[in-house]
């Protein structure tokens, strides 16, 4: 082993004990069950039961693969010089292939265990992480936790919520997981009773069409897709935007799916949700006022006449190109053009609660 792998030569003292314990144990294994071809070989007690159970982390599958191969060609180059006579020998080889496969299988069953051992772990560990970045509590040990999850340094992180399909949990995650490496996302995922939640990393540009290839992981029913937050320890303000917006968004049956929880901001402050009515007054209503009364006034008329140019100008006493002009004034303001159907209902529930902030502020 020593001579055949640079890998062995370079391990740590104890772990090469080990690997050494392993193998005689293995030989001594098979010279037993070859005293008793009849009883069965329990390999895997015998052999890998001498190991410590953190070995497996500490050689690769392909690495033990490499180690048995070796010491069966080893035990297979001694057999002549063990036997006496063709007969003795030929039974050793076949013996010694019998055992070989049990050992193969002995090595299947030990690391297949132990990924599964690992998988619920990890399980574990991400419904713990992603239930502390949904409470606002991320911390350093979020962030030791993610990393230990393979999480790496996102800069761009948005949150998408959604119903989660009929199976279970575990298939769930794993399918968002799948869906991630494919749209070279980095993804936690949490089933949280019957809603879906991912947690997305290196989300570039608009998060609406870098999420929309895991859309289909979730079930039938509206995907709202948070703000992009900085870092992971901010996704709490994602999932808080997303969660109000899946809570809000019966309130429009037309919505695209997945949906923007910024598009949800008339919906979900209609359903309480106090930060978005912060931002329609802040992002809003503020700007328009601060740019002259005009403005607002326009607006508000033009709103109130149906989006009828002419309508508002008659009631403004201006002309309809002074209108139409102040209403460019409003979209270059807030990004939201009057004559859209959705745009100006965002803008009429802007309005309404910047006057009540304004008659709050006079109480």
């Amino acid at each position: 082993m020593e001579q055949k792998f640079a890998w062995y030569r370079n391990m740590p003292p104890e772990n090469r004990s080990w690997v050494g314990l392993v193998a005689q144990a293995g030989i001594a294994a098979f010279t037993e069950w070859f005293r008793h071809p009849d009883q069965k070989a329990a390999v895997s007690a015998d052999v890998f039961g001498t190991a410590p159970r953190e070995l497996t982390r500490a050689v690769t599958l392909q690495q033990t693969v490499q180690l048995v191969r070796t010491t069966i060609e080893v035990v297979e180059d001694r057999i002549h010089e063990l036997a006496q006579g063709e007969q003795e020998e030929a039974m050793l080889r076949e013996g010694l292939l019998r055992y070989s496969r049990e050992i193969a299988f002995a090595t299947a069953q030990v690391y297949a265990q132990a990924a599964e051992l690992r998988g619920a772990w990890d399980a574990r560990l991400e419904a713990l992480v992603v239930d502390a970045l949904l409470r606002g509590e991320a911390d350093d040990v979020v962030r030791s936790r993610a990393a230990a999850l393979g999480w790496g340094a996102h800069s761009d992180i948005a949150v998408m919520v959604g119903k989660a399909a009929q199976d279970d949990a575990e298939a769930v995650v794993d399918a968002m997981h799948r869906a991630g490496r494919h749209a070279k996302l980095a993804v936690l995922a949490g089933v949280q009773g019957d809603r879906l939640i991912a947690i997305v990393g290196g989300v570039d540009g608009d998060p609406v069409t870098a999420v929309r290839p895991l859309a289909g992981q979730f079930a039938p029913g509206p995907v709202v897709v948070g703000p992009v937050v900085a870092d992971l320890t901010l996704a709490a303000g994602s999932a808080h935007a997303a969660l109000c917006g899946l809570h809000a968004c019966a309130a429009w049956p037309d919505a695209p799916r997945p949906v923007a929880a910024d598009d949800l901001l008339p919906e979900r402050a209609l359903a309480a949700d106090e930060t978005a009515r912060a931002v329609l007054v802040e992002e809003i209503y503020r700007p328009l006022a601060e740019a002259g009364a005009a403005l607002l006034e326009t607006l508000s008329v033009y709103l109130e006449q149906a989006a009828s140019l002419e309508a508002a100008a008659r009631i403004l006493f201006v002309h309809p190109n002074t209108v139409r002009y102040r209403l460019r004034r409003v979209t270059d303001i807030t990004g939201l053009t009057p004559a859209q159907a959705r745009s100006a209902f965002t803008l009429q529930v802007a309005l309404v609660l910047g006057r009540l902030a304004e008659v709050g502020k006079q109480l």
